[in-house]
């Protein structure tokens, strides 16, 4: 015999279910705004920089190499043009 869930206990279930929805969209999200957004990346590397470490590693695993020497090129090159007063045309 099938035994139904007692009210509370659904509303437990659905409650979990939900989060873990919003948590699996949230991760999608950033993940999707961290592989696409250099600048993103850049605030990343001064907020977070074991994450954005984690992400440029596995990203080299799946055979993407380059992206953390693009990255890093083009923030030396915006602090040197700041530096001098120039405006990067990007």
């Amino acid at each position: 015999m099938a035994r139904t869930m007692e009210p509370g206990a659904k509303k437990i279930f659905k409650g979990v279910s939900v989060v873990e929805l919003l948590g699996i969209f949230g991760a999608y999200f950033l993940f999707n705004k961290r592989n696409t957004s250099q600048d993103f990346r850049q605030t990343m590397s001064k907020k977070f920089p074991f994450i954005l470490e984690v992400y440029y590693k596995s990203i080299e695993q799946s055979g993407m190499y380059g992206v953390r020497q693009q990255d890093q090129e083009k923030w030396l090159n915006s602090k040197n043009l700041s530096s001098v007063g120039w405006c990067s045309p990007d």
